[in-house]
């Protein structure tokens, strides 16, 4: 019953973060897309704009805006799809997890996953806040894979990287945590589903390539390269922190950095006041979480240390999860040294739920050694995310308490009705 009741209060939450987010580029690009689709019939083999590496590829980024407008003309269909999916995704997260911790566990599970400021925050239509859907079916696929061959699920599986492909470059990470466990033997594959997977990822993407033989502007040329991560070093230290703060409750600066107060209050000293209290707390608080997250993690990479190479010992079930938190931590160096760009936290949100399995295994330790303090730290850590939510979703730099998703939608395809009605070349 409370991991529903968590749900239901996350998803009031997620609808309370849509009304009030702030339109930017970013949403700007996938309502022109999702509206020409919709409206027009013009559905463009491209996604958004990415800094030094072009246009995403595919039709993806038209097709979950432009597909839930066709079924509901509202500016809140696309929404509606985004966090029904998000939800969804929480679910298949905790098909995989039930088989590895007791309910307890699982409540901090929906509670750090759902309830988060890290995936709340991301209840605005762009690219990143779609990866955690392909994620948990990646993650799901996997788990399914190591029972036996099924065509099904592998081709499920290359499909969770290839559509994530066409939403996001950090698509890699999630083919990288695949290699590694083809290379530890945790999976049975069925080629055949391989092959097909990457046959109909293939397929999707023939308009993208023809496009961009027509239309250079889709790629773009940048100084940066392949390595950059590598020889500069921060990024790859950068991406270790972000593991960290994933687990932690030291959120976005986005988020907890920049509120004014001026919604509660326009008395400067009582302003301020609220100002200076709030960053001692909510910088304090993340401050012990993460060194906390990288406690757990320490823990769980001593366990998880003698079983990380390939091995003619066959990998238990109970092996399994920590091998799978392993390799995606591994997938984010790799990704990190080798792309031409310094990570942000939406950069790697495709393993935000499994930086969070090092926190599991170490509330279940918790729970065993000290069970009776277990419901005083629940506590604490639910009326915390409530403040934090509620002053993010009101006062930060992606959400205004003054705020109209709708009218912003609505003056947006207003004034952009000549774009969304361009007929198609």
């Amino acid at each position: 019953m409370l991991f529903f009741l968590i749900l239901a209060a996350g998803t009031l939450f997620s609808i309370y973060y849509s009304g009030n987010q702030l339109l930017d580029g970013d949403q700007d690009q996938m309502l022109l897309k999702g509206y020409m689709g919709a409206y027009a019939g013009n559905w463009l083999p491209f996604g958004n704009y990415g800094s030094t590496v072009g246009n995403v590829p595919g039709y993806l980024s038209a097709l979950v805006v432009g597909g839930p407008l066709l079924l509901w003309d509202s500016p809140w269909a696309p929404m509606a799809f985004l966090i029904a999916i998000r939800i969804a995704s929480v679910f298949i997260l905790d098909a995989v997890l039930k088989h590895y911790f007791s309910k307890p566990v699982r409540l901090v599970f929906v509670l750090l996953v759902w309830f988060s400021p890290w995936m709340q925050y991301d209840n605005v239509l762009y690219n990143p806040s779609y990866l955690l859907f392909f994620a948990a079916l990646h993650f799901w696929t996997a788990f399914k894979m190591r029972e036996g061959v099924s065509f099904g699920y592998s081709f499920l599986h290359v499909l969770s990287i290839g559509m994530a492909m066409q939403l996001h470059f950090s698509w890699p990470l999630l083919a990288f945590v695949s290699f590694y466990l083809l290379y530890r033997g945790l999976g049975k594959v069925s080629w055949v589903g391989v092959i097909c997977g990457v046959l109909v990822t293939g397929a999707s993407l023939i308009p993208y390539f023809i496009e961009m033989m027509n239309n250079d502007q889709i790629v773009q040329e940048s100084d940066r390269y392949i390595g950059y991560g590598l020889t500069h070093v921060y990024p790859v230290l950068k991406s270790v922190l972000y593991w960290i703060r994933y687990g932690s409750m030291m959120f976005s600066n986005k988020a907890i950095a920049n509120s004014t107060f001026e919604w509660i209050t326009t008395i400067e000293f009582a302003r301020l006041a609220l100002v200076y209290f709030w960053k001692a707390w909510v910088f304090g608080v993340g401050a012990f979480t993460v060194v906390v997250s990288a406690r757990y993690s320490w823990r769980l990479w001593k366990h998880v240390k003698p079983m990380i190479r390939k091995s003619e010992d066959v990998a238990t079930k109970e092996d399994w999860l920590p091998l799978y938190a392993f390799g995606v931590f591994i997938a984010i160096l790799i990704c990190a040294a080798l792309a031409p760009i310094t990570f942000n936290y939406w950069h790697l949100m495709l393993a935000y739920p499994f930086a969070i399995i090092p926190i599991l295994y170490g509330v279940k330790q918790f729970l065993e050694s000290k069970p009776e303090r277990f419901k005083l730290f629940f506590l604490i850590a639910v009326c915390h995310l409530v403040l934090v939510n509620i002053v993010a979703s009101n006062d930060s730099r992606k959400y205004s308490s003054s705020a109209s998703y709708v009218e912003q939608v609505n003056k947006f395809v207003k004034d952009h009705h000549s774009v969304i009605y361009k007929k198609s070349e």
